[in-house]
């Protein structure tokens, strides 16, 4: 069996900066996509208010959404962030358990 990987201090420091970084850039993105919503007018045809209204759509109101999508991600991106300021044990226990899992896989 191999040795459980550990992580320095210092490499978890380093880390988590490029999270903070990371969710910083994601909290500015989110407050940008509101602007995404304020598309006013494609045009006077119909066809281009249905156009406005798919665009809408994309930017925010449904799960699959720009403003969605990110807030997702922000969401995730801080568990993982919080996971590695605590050590990252939490992280490596969930990798290790996924490693143990694909080699039982392998073994059947």
């Amino acid at each position: 069996m191999s040795k459980p990987l550990r992580l320095d201090p210092h490499t978890i420091d380093e880390i988590v900066a490029l999270c903070d970084t990371m969710l910083m850039t994601l909290s500015h993105a989110i407050d940008r996509s509101e602007d995404l919503t304020r598309a006013v007018s494609f045009g006077g045809f119909e066809s281009a208010e249905q156009l406005r209204r798919g665009f809408l759509l994309k930017a925010r109101g449904t799960p699959e959404s720009a403003y969605e999508r990110l807030t997702q991600f922000h969401e995730v991106l801080t568990r993982m962030r919080e996971t590695f300021a605590a050590g990252g044990q939490g992280f490596l226990d969930a990798e290790y358990d996924w490693v143990r899992r694909l080699g039982t896989t392998d073994s059947t």
